[in-house]
């Protein structure tokens, strides 16, 4: 499979695979122990929107969206604040108005769009340079904020009101948190797909969260576990012809699988 290699396109999508995996290890692992994964999928979804407002304006898809599912994750960061047994009404209308946006959008646009599919299913394998480099300065800041508001982030995650006694911003660190899920939304849309970003943001942080003994060992198992998944299910889509996307959630459900008949180490991310 080495010869793999040799094709440009091949390289840049192990990249951004990788570029991928290290963002998912640490913002799902947020998601995870958070139990934020029903807000995950409605930013993921919504940001649909973005996709078709950036083709009815004829700019460049990724920038556009990621403000429109940025702004989407603010509001329903604002929406479950105080309130989050009772928002999931909510954040499920914002979920259907970000896709049907999208979709009409899409039908106003003059000409026919042939990459379309490609933010619904994935498209890794053709992850051009100027992506890449967007990829990486997007996963550069975001990975920088989470280093930031790491201790925080760390408290929130395990006791939210005992953070606040503490003084910690728990209302700020909320909004954050929706704002670094929405970034990593979009980065990871274009390795496996609109359809499919939620298993590859949940599925490694919750195999991690069974074995990790602190959240930054989870972070890290979560993202050496992506990095696997996208490694094998690109060279199992290059072998077999199949989708890319749809090949890396495929081996990342089987090792889902053989996770949860394989006893748990450890006893699950502690502070």
């Amino acid at each position: 499979m080495t010869e793999a290699l040799g094709f440009e396109f091949f390289r840049n999508a192990l990249l951004a695979g990788l570029l991928a995996s290290v963002i998912c290890g640490v913002i799902g692992s947020l998601v995870v122990v958070n139990r934020i994964v029903f807000l995950a999928g409605g930013v993921a979804h919504a940001s649909y929107g973005g996709v078709g407002l950036a083709f009815f304006l004829g700019l460049p898809v990724l920038p556009v969206t990621t403000v429109f599912a940025t702004l989407a994750a603010l509001g329903m960061a604002w929406v479950t604040l105080d309130a989050r047994e009772r928002s999931d009404t909510v954040v499920g209308v914002l979920w259907a108005a970000g896709m049907a946006l999208g979709i009409i959008l899409l039908d106003l646009t003059p000409g026919y769009n042939a990459d379309l599919m490609s933010y619904l299913f994935g498209s890794i394998l053709a992850v051009p340079k100027a992506d890449l480099l967007l990829m990486a300065g997007l996963s550069g800041v975001v990975l920088l904020l989470a280093a930031l508001f790491s201790r925080g982030l760390l408290v929130m995650s395990f006791d939210a009101e005992f953070a606040r006694s503490r003084g910690v911003p728990v209302r700020f660190l909320h909004f954050l948190l929706l704002g670094l899920v929405a970034v990593c939304v979009v980065l990871v849309i274009r390795v496996v797909g609109l359809i499919l970003v939620l298993a590859l943001l949940t599925i490694p942080p919750f195999m991690a969260e069974r074995r990790a003994r602190s959240l930054p060992g989870m972070m890290l198992l979560s993202a050496c576990l992506s990095a696997a998944f996208c490694v094998a299910g690109l060279y199992l889509s290059y072998a077999l012809d199949l989708t890319s996307g749809a090949s890396i959630i495929a081996v990342a459900c089987l090792g889902f699988g053989l996770s949860a008949v394989w006893p748990a180490r450890g006893p699950g991310a502690a502070a």
